[in-house]
């Protein structure tokens, strides 16, 4: 897994730069419009300089599509009749006065104590991490065989800009705001961390590992382009 070492400027383009165990540079928009550099240390400023400079229409027009795709972004409010995703689909938020737990959900509705509402945040994080990880294992069951790729661990976690990432020693971390997404987008989510496995870098080998599994990928692949800035609290 990378690690973040700093934030530069070239120009006009502000970059964020991580080391890598890889042999080539790598220029990529993250998910809150970061431009990320992964590079292979020591780093060569000069080199990684001449890179941006080539991929400089790139960068703009990447930049700019995330704009608009970002113009979309819901803010929700914890009162009653919000709505919040859960497995793709959306539920209304009721604020009760009494239940044994801060947040819950039963017949297709969240309940949410009134007496909770500043630490709603929090409860809400807490419960997608929960179920997410139990709907991880059965999935998991789905697709190890078929790719014969087995995970060291597998973690719900705060992966700030990521949806998923796989360390070099074979551990998979998820977002829990995957528990925001359809479940045959948490499954592309699942299974382009496994191929990762075999394949750390996004290869030709790496996309058809992906797709002897799952041919439709790249429905997946957009949907979480144009609809993943909505996945939010």
């Amino acid at each position: 897994m990378a690690d973040t070492l700093n934030v530069s400027t070239y120009k006009d383009i502000s970059y964020q730069l991580k080391k890598s165990d890889r042999k080539t540079t790598s220029i990529y928009i993250e998910r809150d419009g970061t431009v990320l550099v992964i590079a292979p240390s020591p780093f060569d400023v000069e080199k990684i300089e001449q890179i941006i400079e080539s991929k400089r229409s790139w960068i703009y027009k990447s930049l700019a599509e995330w704009e608009d795709l970002n113009r979309t972004r819901i803010h929700r409010e914890y009162v009653n009749g919000e709505s919040f995703l859960y497995f793709g689909r959306n539920y209304r938020l009721q604020l009760v006065k009494d239940q044994l737990e801060p947040l819950t959900f039963h017949y297709g509705q969240f309940k949410l104590l009134d007496s909770e509402v500043a630490n709603a945040p929090d409860h809400f994080k807490n419960f997608y991490k929960t179920k997410l990880q139990q709907r991880l294992n059965e999935r998991l069951k789905l697709y190890q065989p078929k790719m014969k790729l087995k995970p060291a661990s597998i973690r719900v976690m705060e992966l700030q800009n990521r949806w998923g990432s796989c360390t070099s020693k074979g551990a998979i971390n998820l977002h829990w705001k995957c528990a925001m997404l359809p479940l045959s987008v948490l499954d592309y989510v699942i299974v382009h961390e496994l191929a990762h496995l075999e394949d750390k870098n996004h290869s030709p080998k790496f996309w058809r590992t992906i797709e002897k599994v799952m041919p439709d990928y790249d429905e997946a692949k957009k949907w979480l382009k144009f609809n993943g800035a909505g996945m939010t609290l």
